[in-house]
């Protein structure tokens, strides 16, 4: 069973840092990609980033492109989103996903392309 636990969001000044973890407390064996979404009040979930597990192949959306960034520890367990130049558009729940299910066609962006989520993360982005 995969169990996504999300860490890292907080308070910060436009043109600062963080960075989200995501842990698979459960298994990490059979998933074929994690990926952020985010989500800001009165909008649609959207795709913010994604990481093949097996590859390390990387997606993002253009609006992160230049300024986040994805990635995986094997042994750990765990995908981080390093998200630098941060902008007051940025605020918003970032959730972390996993599928296991090996879609075709491959779509990382697609939030239906993921079985699991985390329960989210606040990030909120000060001007």
């Amino acid at each position: 069973q995969v169990q996504l636990i999300e860490s890292g969001g907080g308070l910060v000044q436009a043109g600062g840092s963080l960075r989200l973890s995501c842990l698979d407390s459960g298994r990490t064996f059979g998933i074929d990609t994690m990926g952020w979404f985010r989500q800001a009040p009165g909008k649609e979930r959207e795709f913010v980033a994604a990481i093949r597990w097996r590859s390390g192949s990387t997606y993002y959306a253009d609006s992160v492109k230049g300024r986040f960034t994805i990635s995986r520890d094997n042994a750990k367990n765990t995908v981080y989103l390093q998200m630098n130049s941060l902008k007051f558009e940025d605020t918003a729940v970032y959730y972390c996903a996993a599928d296991t299910r090996y879609l075709t066609p491959y779509a990382p962006n697609a939030p239906s392309n993921y079985n699991y989520w985390g329960q989210g993360t606040q990030v909120t982005v000060s001007s």
